[in-house]
């Protein structure tokens, strides 16, 4: 089956890619910037609000081992689907929670998973669901960020 990739946004991308590393069947992590308009955004551009990205985690995994689903129930799990412009501590637009589908059986996947949370839940859910757009990989000391830190 190969490898394939999905693209999440769920608040802080640090915490989005230890957790996604450490998710059986995952290859590699990226972490980065998606759906904003400016070119080559870096983390201040993000920061400001200016610049419509968000942060979010690129996943490659081995559907043979992990299945979409699965990362979806992982996604659902790390964030607070019905917090706007804020996931715990970290506030702004760029921390909106989103799923970036790259074909259309990720598009009706996700979109199934969010009807089925949202009955599970009262709160109206605000995470989005989004076509892929160009993926703009962060700068290199946000990569890892956690394993290169010694604190956690």
């Amino acid at each position: 089956m190969g490898t394939e990739i999905a693209t999440f946004a769920a608040g802080c991308f640090w915490h989005i890619e230890e957790v996604f590393d450490k998710t059986p069947g995952v290859i590699s992590t990226r972490v980065g910037y998606i759906g904003g308009k400016k070119p080559s955004p870096t983390y201040a551009n993000v920061c400001s609000g200016i610049t419509g990205h968000v942060e979010s985690v690129e996943v490659a995994f081995n559907p043979a081992k992990v299945s979409y689903e699965k990362l979806l129930g992982v996604f659902w799990n790390i964030h607070d689907p019905t917090t706007k412009d804020r996931q715990g501590p970290d506030v702004g637009s760029q921390y909106n929670p989103i799923i970036f589908y790259h074909s259309e059986k990720q598009r009706k996947a996700a979109a199934e998973s969010r009807a089925e949370i949202q009955r599970s839940i009262e709160r109206k859910i605000v995470t989005k669901i989004k076509k892929v757009s160009k993926f703009w990989p962060a700068e290199e000391y946000h990569q890892k960020y956690y394993k290169k830190q010694k604190n956690f």
